[in-house]
């Protein structure tokens, strides 16, 4: 198993990643919430990530399984990095379970580009799955 990046590395891989119509998506997924995960525009560092809650009225989400214990279901996909297309709806959205106003985001397509990413945010990243713990930092 090889080293987690460094942030510099983290740094020059954003900065060297294919630009287009696109977002980056980072799947994180926390027990009764609704939110999907974190998008970015390519090139844009993680702390200018959003959390937002999918629209799936083009499309549904990649993990829309069913939410029971064993073999896959909702939430399999948490940290897997996505190209995500779409666009934002200019509406937020109360998410009750995590007490957050977020984004809605249209879901149009997307493509899975990596089951183990590594970290979100930083190497000391410590995600729980049954709270919010990983956020941007505000740097």
């Amino acid at each position: 198993m090889g080293l987690l990046p460094t942030i510099n590395d983290r740094k020059a891989q954003i900065a060297a990643e294919p630009r287009g119509d696109f977002y980056y998506g980072r799947r994180y997924f926390v027990e009764k919430t609704r939110f999907w995960g974190y998008l970015r525009e390519p090139g844009q560092p993680a702390n200018k990530a959003k959390l937002v809650i999918f629209n799936e009225s083009w499309k549904i989400n990649p993990d829309r399984l069913p939410e029971k214990k064993g073999g896959n279901s909702y939430g399999f996909d948490n940290n897997y990095e996505y190209r995500i297309y779409g666009r934002y709806t200019g509406r937020e959205l109360y998410e009750p379970n995590s007490n957050q106003i977020l984004p809605e985001f249209i879901l149009t397509d997307y493509q899975l580009i990596s089951r183990s990413p590594g970290w979100l945010f930083s190497p000391s990243d410590q995600y729980y799955p049954t709270r919010l713990s990983l956020l941007p930092p505000s740097f």
